[in-house]
């Protein structure tokens, strides 16, 4: 997959390409509903298949004291669309000049004159433009009124929790949403978070140095900053790590705390102990899946018992990873 910045930069091979559209935080199978949608109508039309998202998340512009919510770093992200098999990714840096675009304007300036799209797939709630004056319905007038094609996909349902009682009355509590694993997070349920990821929810970064308390204590461990993450639940997690040895995933234990029996620290870190391994990981980027919230972050009355505690949940992960 090849990714580009600025539309003005787009070579003649990546124009003509059919599209999905959105900020696309997640990526989880509503949105990957609509970028299939894409693709399966780039190869019908023997066209290639692209992502037209924003970066950063246009929160970030207009509230920026916004506490952490992103669900994936550009990083991930990208990596989860190329893993879909788009063939090119737009992601256009969202400033003032951006923002200030009409929904026509954008249509004619970006998509169609800047892209040169062949076509476009929004979601059902894609909004866009200046002051959010742009609906689904303004996209598809506006593409087809410049010769290009445009479809709206509906909302992709969560089958299995649509099947229980009470669905009748409140379908759209059934709709995959990042608002749906936001809530999952924050409620310590990374399960349900993965059931509309579609995969585990994870956090990417690179270790830094830490205090290295965890060596004098047996559980080394590698500490990366949550940036601009949404927080899960403060607690202890089994984990799954790739990034550590080349083409192997590992099973850990981790801490997402402020780690109030020593000290506390402003802000949530993501401690991570990998099982089974012996390296120097400073620098590196490290891809952390939580697979299971163990038990809530608590202040212990001392090391010894810290100690014993870590233990007990690196046991309680293996089993789990």
């Amino acid at each position: 997959m090849r990714l580009y910045r600025d539309p003005a930069g787009v070579p003649d091979d990546a124009r003509g390409a059919f599209a999905a559209i959105g900020n696309f935080d997640g990526v989880h199978l509503g949105h990957q509903a609509v970028i299939g949608e894409a693709i399966r109508l780039a190869r019908a039309a023997g066209r290639k298949s692209a992502v037209v998202t924003f970066e950063p998340h246009p929160r970030r512009l207009f509230k920026p004291d916004l506490p952490p919510f992103l669900l994936t770093s550009p990083h991930l992200k990208i990596a989860t669309l190329r893993d879909l098999g788009v063939d090119f990714c737009f992601a256009l840096r969202f400033d003032r000049r951006l923002a200030g675009l009409t929904a026509q304007e954008f249509v004619a300036d970006v998509l169609v004159g800047g892209l040169g799209l062949s076509g476009i797939v929004a979601g059902y709630d894609f909004v866009f433009g200046k002051g959010r004056g742009g609906s689904p319905e303004t996209l598809v007038a506006e593409m087809r009124k410049a010769g290009r094609d445009a479809k709206i996909v509906a909302p992709a349902l969560d089958a299995a929790a649509a099947g229980s009682a009470g669905a009748e009355s409140d379908p759209e509590a059934f709709v995959y949403s990042s608002t749906g694993v936001r809530d999952a997070l924050k409620a310590g349920d990374p399960r349900a978070a993965a059931r509309i990821l579609g995969r585990p929810f994870a956090i990417d970064g690179r270790v830094r140095h830490g205090d290295r308390r965890g060596r004098t204590i047996g559980f080394p461990t590698a500490n990366l900053s949550l940036g601009p993450y949404l927080p899960p639940a403060l607690g202890v997690y089994a984990v799954r790590v790739d990034g550590a040895v080349p083409g192997r995933t590992l099973g850990g234990v981790a801490n997402l705390g402020v780690r109030p029996t020593v000290g506390g620290d402003p802000a949530p870190r993501l401690e991570v102990h990998l099982f089974d391994f012996a390296g120097d990981l400073y620098g590196r980027r490290l891809v952390v899946s939580l697979v299971e919230f163990l038990r809530p972050e608590r202040k212990f009355d001392g090391l010894d018992a810290l100690k014993a505690q870590i233990a007990a949940d690196a046991a309680a992960a293996r089993k789990l990873v």
